[in-house]
This record gives structure tokens, sequence and C-alpha cells, in this order.
């Protein structure tokens, strides 16, 4: 049985981001080993000229900018992002956030694939 828990996000170890991201790290604040069955919660940090992955795939995901400045890519716009905005990307949009400062900093929440 799980119970809530209560944590700093320092406690969560520190992993490169996924294949194509460059200068990109993630902790996996909320994962299925804690009982989430349903959604993730995953803090990202993209440094200086860093980048998460050009791609899509077929679940949405929930973006809040804790700090720094940024641009959120698809696949015919872009939007400068900084502190405090909020993205929803769809299922199946191509996309990819950008640091475009020293540090990017935000919280992505997806939905576990079923």
């Amino acid at each position: 049985m799980f119970f809530m828990k209560k944590f700093h996000y320092t406690e969560i170890k520190k992993e490169k981001a996924e294949e194509g991201a460059v200068n990109t790290t993630v902790r996996w604040l909320i994962a299925k080993e804690m009982g989430a069955e349903n959604f993730a919660m995953r803090l990202f940090e993209i440094t200086s000229e860093g980048y998460s992955p050009y791609h899509k795939h077929p679940w949405e995901h929930e973006v809040f900018v804790l700090e720094g400045e940024g641009i959120a890519r698809r696949e015919n716009s872009e939007e400068t992002i900084s502190k405090g905005d909020v993205l929803f990307i769809p299922a199946d949009e191509k996309h990819q956030l950008q640091c475009t400062g020293a540090t990017l900093k935000f919280l992505c929440l997806i939905p576990y694939k079923r």
C-alpha cells in the first residue's frame, strides 16, 4: 500500500534526458515506483544552448516553466517561453523546448502509456 509522500526534489537523482537531448537532465519526481498509476511528474533542466529532442508521441503533456527563458518549437512556428508560462502539448504534435539563457527549468506531466 502506498501513502502520501513528501520529499525535497533534490533527493531525486538527476538523469541524462532521452536520446536526442543536449545539455538536458530530468528528475522523475513522481513515478510508478511511488504508486502513481496514472501520471508522472518530471523536472527538466536544460542548460545553455541545450534542447530536448524534436519529437512527437501519442500522449499529451503539460509543462509549467519554473525558471529561465527558452523557445517552444512546433512544426510551423515557435514561441518564446519564460517563468510562469504554461504549455499544453497535444498528442502527436511535433515539439521541442530550447534554452536561450543560462538555464531553463520546467515541470512536465505526462500520462502513463496504456
